[in-house]
């Protein structure tokens, strides 16, 4: 059993929470936060135990929330942390709270790739990060486009150039502080944007280039995705390898998914837990293969959620666990992915 800590209660350590708490490998030892906020509050009356910096003791008691002990007595009882803080205070917590000890950490994507032994996308590169000491799981984008990158370099075909325009959702549903409100802004102002790296700190060898605005949505970016192959491929092979791949999945016109909403839409009518989609969200129709080998589609990403299965399998992958195939259906059965259609291998 892999004993699992949470540093960082946020967007993505809330979710990346409950996931171990699905995991029958895994055992999350507590949480720890510095602010005790409804989401810390929610965490509590679940039954997650809280740990918290000792000079915030009082603070927590006095919004209901009884502390368990401090983040120092939680990094001493687990084998694995996930720094699911802000940008930038990983690094600072890997200097101050981590180096001195025996823990393995999984850091996110809002950190530089600097901070880690190896930047890590389950399909793309699972057996670099296996018994490695620090991880950091890339960006929700990075994620995406990783996984559908290796989706076809895993069935053998031979990638000449990637090219990804990126629409970003301008804030998460609770950052009410951000924006665009009335605005489509230059997410960088130039081109490349950091995706492209991002990328590149996984498959260095791809030939990528990517561009980013921010726009007033919150519920997903869209990505519109271009992929020149060296040799050919057809629309219907170019399907079948999305189809066959885990997390990723196609949305048909057809059966009225005609935007990212009615996407989230449908994940809250099937009962999905916070409307969360971790897959790939593919619109099929857009589908298309311009001159026997220049692939593109359209691709809504969750950013809540995506880089959730990545977490888990990037915990087991530092444990020593080897088998990736094995890993990401684990992880995809608990988490209740799609997986009809699905090859493991």
């Amino acid at each position: 059993m892999i004993k699992v800590c949470v540093i960082g209660y946020g967007t993505i350590g809330k979710r990346v929470a409950d996931a171990v708490l699905k995991q029958d490998d895994m055992e999350l030892v507590g949480i720890a936060d510095v602010v005790p906020d409804y989401k810390v509050k929610v965490a509590y009356s679940k039954g997650i135990k809280v740990y918290v910096p000792k000079e915030k003791f009082e603070d927590f008691k006095s919004a209901g929330i009884g502390p368990q002990g401090t983040i120092e007595e939680l990094l001493d009882k687990v084998d694995v942390v996930v720094d699911a803080t802000p940008a930038g205070i990983g690094a600072r917590n890997k200097s101050t709270l981590y180096t001195d000890r025996k823990v393995k950490v999984i850091f996110q994507g809002g950190e530089k790739a600097n901070i880690a032994d190896v930047s890590f996308s389950a399909l793309a590169n699972y057996s670099k990060a296996v018994g490695k000491r620090f991880v950091r799981v890339v960006s929700c984008n990075t994620t995406a486009i990783l996984r559908v990158i290796a989706a076809y370099l895993n069935n053998g075909y031979k990638i000449e150039k990637v090219r990804v325009n990126i629409a970003r959702r301008g804030a998460d549903p609770h950052e009410y502080r951000r924006g665009p409100i009335n605005d489509v802004i230059l997410d960088p102002p130039k081109i490349p944007s950091h995706h492209a790296e991002d990328v590149k700190s996984v498959l260095p060898d791809i030939n990528i280039v990517t561009s980013a605005i921010a726009i007033p949505v919150t519920i997903t970016h869209l990505h519109f995705v271009n992929i020149t192959f060296k040799d050919g491929i057809s629309r219907d092979e170019a399907l079948e390898t999305l189809y066959r791949t885990p997390r990723i999945m196609l949305f048909e016109s057809s059966y009225g998914f005609r935007s990212s909403a009615q996407v989230i839409e449908w994940a809250r009518d099937i009962g999905r837990h916070r409307a969360d989609i971790p897959e790939n969200i593919i619109f099929k129709d857009t589908v298309s293969v311009i001159d026997q080998n220049e692939l593109m589609f359209l691709m809504a990403v969750h950013q809540e959620s995506i880089v959730i299965p990545e977490n888990i399998d990037a915990i087991r992958a530092v444990s020593g666990y080897t088998n990736m195939w094995s890993s990401i259906r684990k992880t995809d059965e608990a988490l209740g992915l799609f997986m009809e259609g699905k090859v493991y291998g």
